[in-house]
């Protein structure tokens, strides 16, 4: 995640930067550091801001899930937590999962896969 995209988040979920580092349980120092640039916004705070971001803009009532858009083979579904959990509309918060038959168990090479799937699209 970037800087824009973390501003956009920010401005999306309605928060002043205060109130962000309040939720993200982080300092308004830390807040003001990702939206410059002048530090790396880390996997953990990207993960809880895109989950926060797709609560409130009701990506998650579509609740159309992934392995439906993405046609999943009934041995892909059986592996996946995301179909273990019922949670195809959060595929791309979830470690672990197997998409296009790849298990990406690193966040960074796994949320890149993510930003181009038409699930995780709407998101930003």
């Amino acid at each position: 995640m970037n800087r824009e995209e973390f501003l956009k988040a920010r401005k999306k979920l309605g928060k002043t930067q205060r109130q962000l580092a309040e939720l993200l349980c982080t300092s308004l120092k830390a807040i003001h550091s990702y939206e410059q640039g002048w530090r790396t916004i880390p996997a953990s705070v990207e993960r809880q801001i895109l989950f926060l971001v797709s609560t409130k803009t009701g990506i998650v009532k579509e609740k159309i899930p992934c392995w439906a858009i993405k046609n999943c083979t009934v041995q892909y579904k059986s592996q996946c937590p995301a179909w273990e959990l019922q949670a195809g509309e959060f595929c791309w918060f979830i470690n672990g999962i197997i998409c296009e038959g790849i298990v990406y168990k690193d966040w960074k090479e796994k949320i890149k896969v993510c930003r181009r799937c038409e699930v995780f699209a709407t998101l930003l």
